[in-house]
């Protein structure tokens, strides 16, 4: 049930005592780096978590501009690999770890892959993409050090996919949400089902992209599988900060190498438990690259009650959504989250849309493209109205704005080989 049960189920108070032991080094080791000691890091006592509120955020444009190396806390000499993000302004963020960063880094992936009840004899099949991306390799390292046969299958070509997973019994994959979708699209056109195509398939860790509770259930009901929720990002490690237990009732966050803040993400004070803000995290055992209060923008609420599961470390609810994700239409603030709930929850709904943004006029405008369940004709009209009908009404009573929506044929709307594009802003500026 543990992959460590000292760690995992330490009591409050003990835990607490490690991150401040562990905040105090942090900052000490940070403020050896160039961009932190040109804040003056060194300066600022660490005698309880509280303290951390005195140190300044990080964002990534902090990382941009202190590329390439301008924190990086250790001599390169013990720097042995980094990852990068796809620096879309130009320049872009890069983690640096040492030996012993990917050591621990690793320990967390497994412990959560252990968690959700991988073990030694699983077959587990990575379709995510590897390289400078932390999906890939991250869990791989994980599922190798549980012991698990591991296929490094990487992302697409979905044959290939279906031939290794009925081929090699693989029992878990590891899978972007819109693409576990996607597999499920692909097999339901084949009519090929998937409980007697792939009998040892028994799990599947959803990450990388947020995904609504209706996906899970999508996913779990096609394959006759459990499904768990998994965060990570980059500036963190990659996968590996928080996932979910059997209980699946939040994600604990790994508290002993990560210190939580939630705070509202326009005034930056802190929110009570169970109120949505934006998730601020510090690293509390990363050698190379130890990074103070970085600003995640992925919104989120901490759930302060005990878990059944017995793991004391706190649990994160699903994200809403990214606060730089927002799209504002006539005043009205919606995230792509809950669009996808409202067409995941509705009858006759395919497994693929898209949020198109246009200008008419002074005004902005929301289409929405959705494929039709394969069990509905395109040409039968008084349907395919009355579906929209519904999906119209129901967006309207869930986003506040009446959008267009737009029904097409299953398998119309491309299918990205790694993160959704779910939303395309036409708008004029």
């Amino acid at each position: 049930m543990y992959w460590n049960h000292e760690t995992e189920c330490i009591p409050r108070d003990q835990l607490e005592e490690l991150q401040l032991k562990r905040l105090q080094q942090t900052v000490e080791r940070a403020a050896s780096s160039p961009f932190y000691s040109s804040r003056g890091l060194k300066d600022h006592a660490i005698t309880s978590l509280a303290d951390v509120r005195k140190l300044s955020f990080t964002t990534k444009q902090d990382l941009r501009d202190a590329y390439p190396y301008g924190m990086v806390c250790t001599s390169l000499d013990d720097v042995v690999r980094l990852h990068s993000s796809s620096g879309t302004t130009g320049i872009p963020t890069v983690i640096y770890h040492s030996a012993g960063d990917i050591d621990r880094w690793t320990d967390l992936v497994s412990r959560c892959l252990y968690m959700m009840g991988v073990r030694k004899n699983d077959v587990f099949q990575n379709m995510i993409g590897y390289g400078l991306f932390t999906g890939g390799l991250g869990l791989h390292y994980g599922a190798e050090r549980i012991g698990c046969l591991t296929i490094p299958s990487g992302p697409g070509n979905t044959k290939r996919q279906f031939k290794f997973m009925k081929e090699f019994d693989t029992t878990v994959i590891h899978v972007i949400p819109s693409y576990a979708l996607h597999l499920a699209d692909t097999l339901e056109s084949m009519g090929v089902d998937p409980r007697k195509e792939f009998p040892f398939l028994k799990s599947a860790l959803l990450g990388a992209e947020p995904h609504s509770e209706e996906t899970r259930k999508k996913v779990e009901e096609f394959f006759g599988i459990d499904a768990y929720n998994s965060y990570g990002l980059s500036e963190m490690n990659g996968p590996g900060v928080a996932f979910e237990c059997p209980e699946k009732t939040g994600m604990h966050i790994w508290e002993d190498a990560y210190l939580v803040e939630i705070v509202d993400p326009e005034t930056l004070q802190p929110v009570p438990p169970g109120t949505t803000g934006e998730l601020i995290l510090t690293t509390l055992t990363r050698e190379a690259m130890p990074i103070i209060r970085y600003r995640t923008k992925d919104l989120t609420s901490m759930i302060t009650e005990e878990c059944a599961c017995g793991r004391t470390h706190r649990k994160i609810t699903r994200f809403t959504g990214r606060s730089d994700d927002m799209m504002i239409l006539k005043g009205v603030n919606i995230f792509p989250v809950q669009i996808e709930a409202v067409l995941n929850g509705t009858r006759g709904v395919g497994r693929n849309y898209q949020i198109i943004l246009e200008s008419k006029g002074h005004n902005d405008h929301m289409i929405v493209k959705v494929e039709i369940d394969s069990s509905l004709s395109i040409d039968d009209f008084k349907s395919l109205d009355k579906l929209r009908q519904n999906i119209v009404r129901d967006l309207r009573d869930e986003i506040l704005i009446t959008p267009d929506v737009d029904l097409c044929a299953p398998g119309s709307i491309p299918v990205a080989q790694g993160k959704a594009i779910r939303v395309i802003d036409n708008r004029t500026l």
